[in-house]
């Protein structure tokens, strides 16, 4: 039994985060290749990896942990270098051959707090968009409500990891994770969080993340080790604030508040009605391909939820 810990530090860094390694070895030999694990390094899914990594150490299945952001890991996983990973949930939409294999997810039933879209003009006059490019999700569902609401189609440039909104001059910046949480110096004449804006908008759930798989691949006991990560997280949220509120330089009490009432971490029925109508959205915008399923690795109504109505 192995596993490897792979760290990249949180979004703030100004640089490119640098790769350190750890290895915890087991005392008996083991012959599989590890379970490759990809986790989000923001503040709304440390609740789904708290404790993650001594439950992999005790795991019967080797496996190697890396830390890294969301567009990373959806590129890692798809090129195979990941084996199950937290992505972006539009790469479960985009990819035939994923399953979710959990029930732990990121997800929102109203302001999210740390997904906006700052404006410097009214929103109906949105002419170009910077997306962040940690994100594949918020990117992808900014796009369908500024089209499905207000008929736009901004033309689009990436926000490099790292840049602040100054380092653009287009008319909307849309900033996710950590640092959409601090106050910008410069005064926007509109915010959205998206969140807030689906919800309103759809009356349902979001869901950002969830845990992905390839079909085939064989994650040993690595799933019952995510669902009892999530678990413990859940009942940790106020020692979880304490400790990344620190490290992110915002307020114990924000980060506290975030994690209790922005954010929730189950995927439920009313989330799966969220994700299907999500994928029609994105489908008809022609950011998702008609032909994937939406599948869950073990879960019976797979089929009946998958179907497009």
């Amino acid at each position: 039994m192995g596993q490897t810990l792979r760290h990249e530090p949180h979004e703030l860094a100004t640089d490119a985060p640098d790769t350190t390694r750890f290895r915890m070895n087991s005392t008996r030999p083991d012959f599989r290749a590890p379970v490759r694990i990809g986790a989000v390094s923001y503040l709304n899914s440390k609740p789904l990896v708290e404790g993650l990594e001594q439950d992999l150490a005790k795991s019967e299945t080797p496996t190697e942990l890396v830390l890294d952001f969301p567009s990373r890991l959806a590129g890692d996983l798809a090129a195979g270098r990941l084996d199950v990973a937290l992505v972006p949930s539009i790469e479960c939409l985009r990819n035939a051959d994923y399953e979710i294999v959990t029930d732990a997810c990121v997800a929102t039933r109203g302001p999210v707090l740390s997904v906006k879209l700052y404006s410097r003009v009214p929103i109906p006059d949105i002419t170009s968009l910077a997306l962040d490019e940690g994100s594949r999700t918020s990117a992808t569902l900014a796009r369908i409500l500024l089209a499905e609401k207000h008929g736009l189609y901004p033309l689009l440039e990436p926000l490099p990891l790292g840049r602040s909104v100054d380092a653009t001059t287009a008319d909307a910046i849309l900033v996710i994770g950590d640092r959409a949480m601090h106050q910008f110096d410069e005064p926007f004449v509109e915010t959205w969080d998206l969140g807030a804006v689906w919800s309103q908008w759809t009356g349902l759930p979001f869901v950002f993340a969830a845990w992905a798989a390839r079909r085939d691949t064989d994650l040993g006991d690595t799933e019952t080790a995510l669902v009892s990560a999530r678990n413990r997280g859940v009942t940790e949220l106020e020692s979880i604030a304490a400790r990344e509120s620190r490290e992110l330089g915002i307020p114990a009490a924000t980060a506290s508040d975030y994690l209790h009432n922005n954010l929730h971490f189950h995927l439920g029925p009313a989330e799966h009605q969220g994700l299907l109508l999500f994928q029609r959205l994105a489908i008809a915008q022609d950011l998702a391909d008609a032909s994937v399923d939406l599948a869950f690795r073990g879960h019976p109504q797979a089929t009946t939820l998958a179907g497009r109505s």
